[in-house]
């Protein structure tokens, strides 16, 4: 396995992107947001979204295949970049594929002293994860009523 990070810029990858999107929320979320929500998450929703959200976007391919992707940029908060998103499909879990892409956007926000994320409470698997990047929870928390599930934040200082 020869996994590659590369900024998103093909047709093909950001369809490979929107397929990890939506194959992660049907996998990671049930139980955590609202069903309703998650039947009506096609995967030709999260292809048009994909495709209108193309900037700051970092995919890890396996040759050909988009496997994972992480969502950067600075944060409604003055100073501060996010992570606004960060999936790799299930079966590459615990290969190193979610650590390099948080690598590859830190890079990206390195004029930023201050870093956050947000997650959805309950997703114990990513607060690990995050933790082990260096993030810590720093009790925020907001409703998301889109998904009807509550908003963890994560706060990383360097």
């Amino acid at each position: 396995m020869a996994i590659g990070i590369k900024p998103m810029e093909t047709d093909a990858e950001i369809r490979g992107k929107a397929f990890v999107h939506w194959k992660c929320w049907h996998e990671v979320y049930p139980g955590l947001v609202s069903q309703t929500y998650l039947d009506a998450l096609t995967l030709e929703k999260v292809e048009e979204k994909a495709f209108r959200w193309r900037d700051n976007i970092l995919v890890a391919k396996d040759a050909d295949r988009v496997v994972g992707f992480v969502g950067y940029g600075q944060s409604d908060e003055e100073g501060t970049g996010e992570v606004f998103a960060l999936y790799v499909l299930p079966e590459f879990h615990g290969k190193g594929v979610g650590q390099m892409l948080m690598d590859a956007a830190l890079e990206e926000l390195a004029d930023y002293r201050k870093i956050c994320l947000w997650l959805v409470k309950g997703n114990s698997r990513a607060i690990r994860f995050y933790e082990k990047c260096g993030f810590r929870l720093n009790g925020e928390e907001k409703l998301v009523s889109s998904i009807s599930a509550e908003g963890l934040k994560m706060v990383m200082e360097r």
